[in-house]
């Protein structure tokens, strides 16, 4: 079976339309049974919700609905996880176009990723890379890729890819010195480096990639090519540094995340990490949304015999590049230098609960893919074996690792799901109870969300996200001594954040302790000076012991945040009235009306006030 850059010639009587047609069809052909398959892969992926951060991401994202979002999103210090502004700016399109339903984001996504599968079969077979077609559909259909796809916020994941496989192929037109007008292929390369790097700083890798491309075709080293992806280094390296001061500006590098490995520790992760990658490359199974987080020791020699295996295949592979060829090094080098960002070498938040992730080798997965491919193509040629078989055995695995990928999609189509089926392959992640007890609690299954959030407390006792969520069910239950001593436990762990501040000084005044509740309003507005609620509970503290003035100013606080609340306007009026401010008051109340026209209290007090509402058209 002949795959890879099959390049059939043709005569001169032969280069009509007949010609044409049989060079063209099987190209569009496979193309279009690719992308078909990707469709019917992921049809429960279609079917699925949003997840986890989604929300953060889509559903309660203001820059994908404010005004001035777009400015906010380029060019504001925003506090909407990382910098990727041309995802978010996908996402306010999307937002625009179907509000919050998620099949249309699903659909954006399995799209995405098919398109991704067909710019990695015109690479390969640009690169004259054996079993190109199989390649790209083992990339389309294995397992691993479902985290990327299925899940909404990896948009960035797929977007950055899409721009990354096209700035090299435009890359590859450039370089190559027989095209007409070749230089604005360099330019377009750039401008798709750039939209890459906007989606995910991780395309910070492609000039590496492009260097090894043209070693990769038998090129000759040029002083030259480190010239013309000096301007591609420089642009990676800039977002690169962007991405870090990023992850600062979020408060991700805090000491209680434990981030802070040393260069050992560090080297570890990556080694470990590596072969776990490839573990799930060659046998998917129990995959898993957060896989579980090994325990560091850098004095159990054990541990470094990832390293080791690792610089012994190397070696052997440096050794015997004569034997191997230049494809099985570029193919190793290329799953290295893209997986590289995400080893840890450069800190990442998610370390916090795992070391690594499906989703972070999306693209990495194509050097080890394509080597499989072009072994498995070599091999059928050699041994003769007949056209029928060698499509049976490609269609047998296909159809595998398809219906692996059916079923891993299936366990996105709810965040319930999703959380009980992680919890099922890895019963100590504290971060799928305390998130599966985050969603019970919202749904009213109160007893069902303390068992979660205690099973994380018998995981990780330090947690203070558990002590206060715990706390919070406790105290929605009446529960308030309980529900202090979580509390106080979470604030005594994590002092600065603004949540535990908040939700103890709301215990504090729902038990009349209003005075004591006030410092922790204004602690929590210190560190979140932008929350519209924490403005208000503050203003109705200082409204329930009658000082109207501070409350005045806390009420036009929260209204700055949230202009369109009902019941923050109503609160102002009431802290006018309490100044004897009757017009003002009157003012308030009615824009409250206005906002909401069956809101009770408002009506009852702009007729106390004697205001007819009937003459004012209500």
């Amino acid at each position: 079976m002949r795959t890879g850059a099959d390049t059939t010639r043709v005569s001169p009587a032969e280069s009509g339309s007949g010609a044409t047609e049989r060079v063209l069809n099987p190209v569009l052909l496979g193309g279009a049974l690719i992308f078909l398959s990707v469709l019917i892969a992921y049809w429960p992926a279609l079917r699925g919700g949003f997840i986890w951060d989604d929300d953060a991401y889509v559903t309660t994202n203001p820059l994908l609905t404010a005004p001035d979002g777009l400015r906010q999103i380029w060019f504001s210090a925003h506090r909407q996880s990382q910098y990727f502004p041309l995802v978010y700016t996908t996402l306010r399109l999307e937002r625009a176009l179907w509000g919050v339903n998620p099949f249309g984001y699903h659909v954006v996504n399995v799209l995405l990723h098919g398109a991704n599968a067909l710019l990695v079969l015109a690479l390969l077979r640009r690169l004259a890379v054996p079993g190109a077609w199989l390649a790209s559909a083992l990339f389309a259909l294995h397992p691993v890729q479902v985290e990327t796809v299925a899940w909404v916020t990896e948009l960035k994941n797929t977007e950055s890819t899409l721009f990354y496989l096209l700035a090299l192929l435009a890359w590859m037109r450039f370089t190559d010195e027989t095209m007409v007008h070749r230089w604005r292929f360099y330019g377009l390369a750039i401008l798709l480096h750039a939209a890459a790097l906007f989606s995910k700083t991780t395309a910070c890798t492609l000039p590496a990639v492009m260097i090894l491309t043209l070693w990769l075709q038998g090129r000759r080293p040029r002083w030259r090519w480190l010239a013309q992806t000096a301007p591609f280094v420089v642009m990676g390296l800039a977002m690169g540094l962007v991405s870090i001061w990023w992850e600062r500006h979020m408060g991700n590098y805090g000491k209680e995340y434990g981030l802070g490995f040393n260069a050992i520790e560090r080297l570890l992760i990556a080694t470990h990490g590596l072969w776990f990658y490839l573990g799930k490359l060659v046998w998917p199974v129990h995959l898993t949304f957060s896989y579980p987080r090994w325990n560091l020791n850098i004095h159990d020699f054990r541990q470094y015999g990832w390293g080791i295996g690792f610089l012994a295949v190397a070696a052997l592979l440096w050794w015997r590049r004569q034997v191997v060829g230049r494809g099985t090094l570029a193919a190793f080098l290329f799953f290295v230098v893209v997986l590289a960002p995400m080893l840890g070498f450069i800190p990442l938040f998610t370390f916090y609960y795992t070391f690594v992730a499906d989703h972070y080798q999306y693209l990495a997965c194509l050097g080890p893919l394509a080597f499989m491919a072009a072994a498995m193509t070599r091999l059928a040629t050699r041994c003769r074996a007949p056209v029928p078989a060698q499509f049976a055995c490609c269609l047998l695995l296909l159809w595998g690792l398809g219906a692996l990928t059916w079923h891993q999609a299936g366990t996105y189509r709810d965040i319930e799901t999703l959380w009980r089926d992680t919890i099922g392959k890895n019963p100590g992640s504290w971060l799928a109870h305390n998130n599966l007890g985050l969603l019970l609690a919202a749904q009213g299954r109160n007893t069902e969300a303390e068992a979660e959030y205690n099973e994380v407390l018998r995981l990780k006792p330090d947690s203070w996200t558990a002590h206060n969520d715990l706390g919070t069910l406790l105290s929605a239950e009446g529960r308030k001594a309980e529900a202090e001593a979580q509390l106080n436990e979470a604030l005594r762990l994590k002092p600065d954040d603004p949540d535990v501040q908040y939700n103890l000084a709301n215990l504090l005044a729902t038990t009349g302790r209003i005075r004591e509740a006030i410092p922790h309003y204004e602690q929590a507005l210190q560190l979140k000076p932008d929350d519209g609620d924490m403005h208000n509970n503050l203003g109705v503290a200082f409204y329930s012991i009658h000082e109207a003035d501070p409350a005045v100013l806390q009420f036009r606080e929260a209204i700055r945040c949230k202009p369109e609340s009902a019941n923050f306007h109503c609160n102002l009026g009431n802290a006018f009235l309490a100044q004897h401010r009757l017009n003002e008051a009157t003012r308030e109340y009615m824009r409250a009306l206005e906002l909401n026209s069956d809101y009770a209290e408002p009506r009852a007090r702009l007729r106390s006030l004697g205001v007819n509402l009937r003459h004012r058209g209500d």
